[in-house]
């Protein structure tokens, strides 16, 4: 069965039909920039573009990096703020000729990918998925249920939102080594564990790509850390499986 996904994020927005029998995109992704300012209207046509380029024709799930309840666009970090109380599902649906859209929060779609088809799979208990990104995204688990809408990312760290500290964009812009965004990222862990008691925490993100390069320098943390085995498709697997599902 394949179902199309899409996943926005602050810098770039992709997509591609799911094969929801493996857990993997069925076609190789088709990736735009995310326009600046990401307004409503901007960042709509991005995703038409996308799900044209496949000349897909039936229902979109679609990922937004911010709370999400009910199709409506509650918060937008790293997005334009015009995206606050935007029904977004029935923005994007109007402006793919009527196809149903499904949208839900980013790193949420990352986690119930992670946790149906790779590093949760099987995994009771806490787990707590974290994007590390343009900013950090959460997706909270109990026993395989997924708590909506976490935003962990948004926690206080050493008086300043986290995400700003230990976000990829946070090792970029400031020009940090591995070795020190490794400890930013473990006092971040490490804050995130004493407020959640995690059994498995699961780093998602385009830096799952490269683990060894700090996963070996965290300390300070007691649960296990893995990469995520999705690496950067996990949103759009997520957002296909939240589109097949409200389907039913």
């Amino acid at each position: 069965m394949e179902i199309f996904g899409v996943d926005i994020g602050g810098s770039g927005i992709k997509g591609a039909p799911v094969d929801l029998n493996r857990g993997d995109l069925a076609q190789e992704r088709h990736k735009v920039l995310t326009p600046q300012p990401a307004t409503p209207d901007g960042v709509a046509g991005c995703v038409v573009e996308v799900v044209r380029h496949f000349d897909w024709d039936g229902p979109v799930g679609v990922t937004f990096p911010g709370v999400v309840t009910s199709g409506v666009t509650r918060s937008a970090a790293n997005m334009d703020k015009a995206w606050v109380g935007v029904d977004t599902a029935a923005l994007l649906s109007s402006r793919l000729d009527g196809r149903p859209v499904t949208v839900l929060n980013d790193a949420d779609a990352a986690g119930v990918a992670e946790m149906a088809y790779g590093a949760g799979r099987g995994v009771d208990g806490t787990v707590i998925l974290l994007t590390l990104g343009t900013g950090i995204g959460s997706a909270l688990f109990t026993d395989g249920h997924l708590v909506p809408n976490s935003e962990l990312g948004h926690l206080e760290l050493k008086g300043h939102d986290a995400e700003t500290r230990a976000s990829v964009k946070a090792k970029d812009d400031g020009g940090l080594t591995w070795e020190h965004w490794a400890r930013r990222v473990g006092k971040y862990l490490a804050h995130v564990e004493m407020l959640f008691s995690p059994d498995l925490f699961i780093i998602g993100g385009g830096v799952s790509r490269k683990p060894e390069k700090f996963l070996p320098l965290i300390e300070g943390v007691r649960a296990r850390i893995v990469p995520a085995e999705l690496q950067n498709n996990a949103g759009i697997v997520g957002a296909a499986m939240a589109a097949r599902s409200a389907g039913q």
